[in-house]
């Protein structure tokens, strides 16, 4: 999906203006995929834009950091009030936010231990991930031939931008052959995520989702749909699936900040339930957007108002 250019960008402690927010072609991130990052939306509600889980994104970005011996040079807070300065200099209601910490320029070779440390939140307005009618209609998607990163190859504990590679392979694979999105399975043959994506399945009222033992990221989005569906009075389970258990599902479908609740409609040319967003989906998606809107004052503590 095109990016949609706005005035400012927030980089390493100061606004400036977008087309200057720029990095050395010979940057350590640029060559060996050395950074950490985070997918945030801004929603609109009656109190003015409101990120979604701020905190929570925030803590994973510094724990994925850890992971890759990054110390990053701002603490939470001031990233927080650089998050909202960002969005207010823009004069955003609603907004993905891009958090950014990149190894930068200044050394070469593998070791990054020394290259500078480059930090930046981006924002600008962006739609539904899987488009709006899919919201709706629900993706056709296809189990990838590229199996997820082990565990012990690369920790899917941390949001990193190299390791999205793997992520790539596997959407450009499913685009190509005339399916919307992947999904990856771990070297065991068990279902992970997709590419962007925690992937849930329905089946006689009960939701379950692959355990993060398996190897897909730990969800901001999935946590809340689990918060969501058990107070709802559902059953979750978070136990290994393997494909079958996606065709013979009840229903499907995708968690994401990007992709939000995205129903699946078809996995590997096999229609699940009834080839449409089902009962279950739509009720986790009226009360995630309840929530995300502020509607619902249960959870308005997942939410940080910009103007507060």
């Amino acid at each position: 999906m095109p990016i949609t250019q706005v005035e400012k960008i927030w980089m390493d402690g100061e606004l400036v203006p977008w087309q200057d927010a720029q990095v050395h072609v010979l940057s350590h991130a640029v060559h060996y995929g050395s950074g950490v990052f985070e997918g945030i939306r801004a929603y609109e509600t009656a109190r003015g834009a409101a990120v979604w889980h701020l905190d929570e994104h925030l803590k994973r970005l510094f724990r994925s950091a850890k992971l890759y011996h990054t110390d990053i040079p701002y603490s939470r807070e001031a990233i927080t009030q650089a998050t909202k300065d960002v969005i207010r200099a823009n004069e955003l209601n609603a907004c993905y936010i891009r958090p950014l910490v990149l190894r930068g320029y200044g050394e070469m070779g593998v070791n990054p231990l020394q290259a500078p440390v480059n930090v930046v939140i981006a924002v600008w307005p962006w739609g539904a991930y899987l488009g709006e009618d899919a919201l709706e209609e629900g993706v056709r998607i296809k189990i990838s031939s590229w199996r997820r990163n082990s565990q012990n190859s690369l920790p899917a504990a941390a949001k990193a931008t190299g390791q999205y590679i793997n992520s790539v392979l596997a959407k450009v694979e499913s685009l190509k052959a005339g399916y919307d999105e992947a999904i990856m399975l771990n070297e065991a043959g068990f279902v992970t995520d997709g590419s962007g994506e925690n992937v849930f399945v329905v089946r006689d009222g009960v939701l379950t989702t692959p355990p993060v033992s398996a190897g897909c990221l730990d969800g901001i989005t999935r946590g809340s749909t689990i918060t969501l569906a058990r107070d709802l009075g559902y059953e979750v389970r978070e136990e290994n699936l393997v494909r079958t258990d996606l065709y013979n599902a009840d229903e499907c479908f995708f968690t994401g900040t990007a992709a939000e609740l995205t129903p699946i409609r078809e996995v590997d040319d096999r229609v699940v339930g009834e080839g449409h967003r089902g009962p279950v989906t739509k009720e986790l998606q009226g009360a995630f957007f309840a929530a995300t809107k502020g509607e619902n004052e249960k959870y308005v503590h997942w939410l940080t108002y910009v103007n507060d």
